[in-house]
């Protein structure tokens, strides 16, 4: 397909390009965008657990070591248990995240190998980007769902690392499509010696990680008073702190936390929405970006009750806004590393987070999240107004611009932000990846 049309994308935090009537050639036939409409690369979710979307919605009221016991230990062991669910669950699950323009994800699994199989499975079928995560657990509160030591959670993540390579190098035409990554759930579920396993297997293999740190407050006094340190000293002295590593929410660091992420080469999946459920503190987000700490976005199911990215980047600019009004109003003194800088973040270099910033910390390649020369095309399309009724599409309105008609459209920044704030599922007509197109309905059950 050749595309002839506007072209959106980030290709550095806060740098928005609009690249317009260019040619895009990922392949031979000719398509023309039409006015009003933009392509833009795909959304990239660095934080999702794919079992808990069987419950998502639901117990939001409870604090976060409650909840786990209640709700998210016994629907993980509940789909472990019953593969049919799991195939039901992950194949509606991979159509949500088609609607929602999601063409890379990093998820969380369960214990049980062959239903990280399933998984892996549904997000091939869907032809969208999946990091899969086998749950590493040899320690929990319930009893029916952990690992019996680590000697075996490390020989499973092991086996389920080969088996879902194996099960990617089946799929010739679109290969490189799912990935094993090896997932300690936090640290209060992993012993020492499994956590350490885990590091060696990950350098052995050059394997991601992916676990849970410094996230809530009954979780950050939970460790220190267990281990007699923070979860990141945990995690650093196992060999789990480095660059293949992706640690969700984060809120609880210190200022030389941050910098240690940053010097380690490790990421973040800032997760606004379920922060603000369950932990006591926001992220400092604008810190770590001007740190040089490798953000991206993450919706968090089920900790996060939206599906959608976009309300991720939405979230997340809202909530620096209001640690910024903080700062300004309250006088909240700054951190040391950060002066007196502004803590807010505007919604372009959201947007970043959410493609660029979330394929570059994937590993998807420098120009991975832009349309750059080299870059694969992972591309989602983009609806603003119908050019033919020139009347908004979904919930945009243009009242202003109905009776003009479409010769003098040109796509703008305000208009990108419009759809930013605005724009739904019903905005995208279609989605690619690796220069794919992925049917919207491919995985209904």
């Amino acid at each position: 397909m050749i595309f002839i049309g506007d072209l959106v994308h980030c290709p550095s935090l806060g740098k928005l390009e609009i690249l317009r009537d260019h040619v895009l050639v990922p392949g031979n036939d000719i398509s023309r965008i039409p006015k009003g409409t933009f392509l833009l690369p795909t959304f990239c979710d660095l934080h999702l657990h794919a079992p808990q979307f069987l419950y998502q919605g639901t117990g939001l009221h409870l604090p976060l070591m409650q909840w786990l016991n209640e709700y998210a230990f016994k629907a993980e062991e509940r789909i472990d248990n019953d593969p049919d669910l799991a195939q039901r669950v992950y194949s509606r699950l991979a159509r949500r995240l088609v609607e929602r323009g999601t063409g890379a994800v990093l998820l969380f699994g369960t214990i049980k190998e062959t239903t990280n199989l399933i998984l892996a499975q549904c997000m091939i079928d869907a032809g969208i980007r999946a990091f899969v995560g086998k749950l590493s657990m040899d320690r929990s509160s319930r009893p029916t769902y952990v690992e019996a030591s680590a000697e075996i959670s490390l020989a499973a993540a092991a086996s389920f690392a080969d088996r879902c390579a194996s099960l990617e190098n089946m799929v010739d035409s679109h290969a490189g499509l799912a990935k094993p990554v090896l997932t300690p759930r936090f640290v209060p579920t992993c012993s020492d010696e499994l956590l350490t396993g885990l590091g060696r297997l990950s350098a052995e293999r050059g394997l991601l990680v992916q676990s849970h740190m410094a996230e809530s407050l009954d979780q950050v006094e939970w460790v220190k008073s267990e281990r007699g340190m923070d979860d990141i000293e945990v995690f650093d002295r196992s060999n789990l702190l480095t660059p293949r590593t992706i640690q969700a929410h984060c809120t609880f660091l210190t200022p030389s936390s941050l910098c240690k992420v940053a010097e380690r080469g490790s990421a973040i999946a800032h997760c606004p929405l379920s922060n603000a459920y369950f932990s006591a503190e926001p992220f400092r987000l604008r810190e770590a970006l001007d740190n040089g700490v490798k953000v991206g976005l993450g919706t968090d199911v089920a900790g996060g009750y939206d599906i959608d990215i976009m309300g991720s980047m939405r979230q997340a600019v809202a909530v620096s806004r209001m640690r910024e009004g903080a700062r300004l109003v309250h006088k909240v003194a700054p951190d040391a590393i950060q002066e007196s800088k502004p803590l807010s973040v505007d919604w372009k270099e959201a947007l970043y987070l959410a493609t660029t910033g979330g394929a570059r910390t994937l590993g998807l390649g420098e120009e991975s999240g832009t349309f750059a020369v080299g870059a694969a095309f992972d591309a989602q399309c983009i609806n603003l107004m119908n050019e033919t009724t020139c009347q908004g599409t979904g919930p945009l309105d243009f009242l202003d611009r109905e009776h003009e008609g479409m010769g003098n459209w040109e796509l703008s920044d305000e208009l990108i932000e419009k759809w930013w704030c605005l724009g739904d599922f019903r905005n995208r007509v279609s989605m690619w990846v690796q220069g794919k197109k992925v049917p919207r309905t491919r995985c209904d059950p």
